[in-house]
């Protein structure tokens, strides 16, 4: 009686979690126009739970009538960086969602000129990106998907604050001025704390290994900054996100020529 207890217990916490997700998936397509019909999504899949958690979403809604869209995804494996992904797990889990998979793998140069050093994780992050541009375009993909919940577009926005003396952060829809391309962030109106709960309950496999660089940052830093915001006042967030909606900061679009 208390195993079956456990397991309803389970379910109804795996229902509501799921629905939650699912429903500010959709309302962040609608909202700001992420997908249309045609489109060829690329997937950028690092194997961390944000990237697994948008591929699952994007795989099965591409299973609907409309919008029609084909996805793919891109695994970007850094050859010198030491860590590591199960690229097994990976290949399994597109396979169930019969979603291709692509694994490429690619390095960065960590010389550069005096007074021009950049940090190990600006040229990695590059590196990737331009990997998925190339790879976007080989396909006739013509958007790029990425994993950026809430919590890291509104942590950009504070480290924009903080640092640089500007307010701007991640676009959830941004059209590439001198490419073809559309970047889109389908998880942006899902917190953090129920990815990581959808991702337990779904039994994600973690990473084999964790980037060495991984380590406290600004980003960091900014993360902290937003708990003690969401301490003295718990709707923080959504006024924080109201101010970037109303300042036109989520979307971009190229200048008319």
């Amino acid at each position: 009686m208390a195993f079956r207890s456990l397991n309803s217990i389970f379910a109804a916490v795996m229902t509501k979690t799921e629905q939650r997700i699912k429903q500010r998936f959709q309302k962040a397509l609608v909202q700001y126009g992420l997908i249309d019909d045609g489109d060829r999504i690329l997937v950028g899949l690092s194997g961390g739970k944000d990237s697994l958690c948008l591929l699952e979403l994007l795989a099965r809604r591409s299973k609907i009538h409309r919008p029609s869209f084909k996805v793919e995804a891109l695994h970007v494996r850094m050859e010198n960086i030491e860590y590591e992904t199960d690229a097994s797990y990976l290949q399994s889990f597109c396979n169930q969602l019969d979603i291709p998979l692509h694994i490429v793998s690619t390095r960065f140069d960590e010389k550069s000129a005096p007074g021009k050093e950049k940090p190990a994780c600006f040229l990695c992050s590059w590196a990737r990106r331009k990997q998925l541009f190339n790879m976007a375009q080989q396909l006739g993909c013509n958007k790029i998907a990425l994993g950026h919940h809430q919590d890291d577009i509104i942590h950009t926005t504070l480290m924009n604050l903080c640092f640089e003396g500007q307010f701007a952060t991640m676009p959830v829809k941004l059209q590439m001025e001198k490419m073809p391309l559309t970047i889109i962030r389908p998880l942006c109106l899902e917190q953090e704390c129920d990815i990581i709960d959808f991702a337990a309950l779904k039994g994600y496999k973690k990473q084999l290994k964790r980037c060495p660089n991984e380590r406290r940052t600004s980003r960091t830093e900014a993360a902290q900054l937003f708990q003690q915001m969401e301490r003295i006042n718990p709707e923080a967030r959504f006024s924080i996100w109201n101010a970037l909606e109303k300042a036109g900061k989520l979307t971009s679009e190229p200048p008319l020529n």
